[in-house]
């Protein structure tokens, strides 16, 4: 008896070849390296990496299908070392009679290093053909030589011309319409978020349930759950959003600095980690230029411990926008990294002697204080004194802009270094 009432119908509906896939032209397309394999009738190993249902899967059973290969499905997440050995030993049973295998392991980068060099002697002879689906980035989460054994196809999330469609073949194949407006259709597209098989779960759903009348882009949400927003907090995604924050802020693009930051908080990313960022963001990219900005993120990320959400939210919002419309400048930063790198290759150089206190007799007459001048006290309020080793030339490491706060600071130190020339010359005359 066949199951297939019993199938869902994103499984039912799963294309059989590539001509029947939808989207992933980059891949698919006339010069895409998926559609030479095919049109070569012969398969590489591959790394397929992209977001949840755009149709890694799918890929490879197809491509099991263009070559007429076995295909041997296996996920990472519940097999290991033994299951790969077992299915090599079906592998060199299929070559004695003359047919290939496609091993596809979902969820690859859930392998550890040992069980990712296990498959790599049996890509070296050819026992199978693999393709590997992550929605990691591959670069990050696998070893260097399995990466040089494969291909990569870079997956794109599909777009809603291509759901639409895809809503049109499940009407044809269920044998009726949807109880939905174009208008619900084209909402139901967009949200699914680029994943296939959110939508054509949806689709199952709706066509099973009993309406009566068309539902509206409104009504729909109401009847169904959105599709989450993706929650990865530690992996690619999570570095892709935090990411994308802190170019556009840098930009000075707060409308976009908003929506991602909008994006992480609606995936149920942690607003302290958000805090954390966006107060790195104040001290390193805004620095000087305006020194509220890191009392600003302070404050906010202490009002959001305080009362949570929603006020807290507010919160993280005007901090957002107070950022991204403020002056940039990573002056700050690199004086930083400058002073550091001075100080590591002149670790061993002491202080000059006039300001060094001399608590002690000996200390005074070994010069300790000697000639030190107290700067508030002059006229100027800066003596212009050396404060450097006295084996060491003068350094400047911070260089402050023309921008916001920094124009005064700058004024500043162009005033206190004519001093010093001014007390270096006195000195030498």
């Amino acid at each position: 008896m066949s199951n297939t009432t019993t199938r869902p119908l994103a499984d039912i509906m799963r294309p059989n070849t590539i001509d029947e896939i939808v989207g992933q032209q980059a891949l698919l397309g006339e010069n895409g390296i998926i559609r030479r394999m095919v049109d070569a009738h012969k398969l590489s190993n591959l790394l397929l990496w992209g977001p949840p249902g755009c149709g890694k899967t799918t890929i490879a059973r197809a491509l099991a299908n263009s070559v007429d290969m076995d295909f041997v499905p296996m996920s990472a997440v519940f097999s290991g070392t033994a299951d790969v050995k077992k299915t090599m030993d079906i592998a060199r049973t299929n070559a004695a009679l003359g047919r290939g295998t496609l091993l596809f392991i979902d969820e690859i980068h859930r392998f550890n290093k040992t069980q990712q060099d296990t498959l790599l002697p049996y890509l070296e002879d050819g026992t199978v053909v693999f393709i590997g689906a992550t929605t990691e980035n591959p670069s990050f989460n696998l070893n260097n030589a399995l990466l040089s054994r494969c291909h990569i196809g870079v997956l794109e999330p599909l777009d809603t011309s291509d759901l639409l469609t895809l809503i049109e073949r499940a009407e044809t194949h269920i044998g009726k319409k949807l109880p939905l407006t174009a208008d619900a259709k084209t909402h139901l597209a967009e949200i699914s978020d680029g994943d296939a098989r959110f939508l054509l779960n949806t689709v199952e759903y709706l066509s099973s349930a009993k309406f009566k009348k068309n539902l509206s882009s409104t009504d729909l949400d109401s009847v169904i759950q959105k599709r989450a927003p993706l929650s990865d907090k530690t992996g690619d995604e999570h570095y892709n959003m935090i990411s994308a924050v802190h170019k556009s802020l840098r930009a000075s693009d707060t409308d976009a600095a908003l929506y991602w930051v909008a994006r992480m908080m609606t995936a149920g990313q942690d607003p302290m980690y958000i805090f954390r960022r966006l107060t790195r963001f104040a001290m390193e990219d805004v620095g000087l230029a305006d020194p509220n900005a890191m009392q600003l993120a302070l404050a906010a990320w202490q009002v959001y411990e305080r009362m949570g959400s929603p006020e807290g939210d507010l919160a993280l919002t005007e901090l957002v926008i107070y950022l991204g419309t403020a002056p940039k400048s990573v002056s700050v930063d690199r004086a930083k990294m400058s002073s550091y790198a001075v100080a590591k290759q002149t670790s061993n150089l002491m202080p000059p002697k006039n300001i060094l206190n001399a608590p002690t007799r000996m200390m005074k007459d070994l010069g300790y204080g000697k000639g030190y001048i107290y700067d508030p006290d002059t006229e100027s309020g800066c003596s212009g004194q050396n404060c450097f080793p006295e084996s060491m030339s003068r350094q400047s490491f911070y260089h402050p802009i023309e921008r916001g706060f920094e124009r005064e600071i700058k004024k500043r130190l162009e005033y206190w270094n004519t001093l010093r020339a001014r007390a270096k010359r006195d000195t030498s005359e």
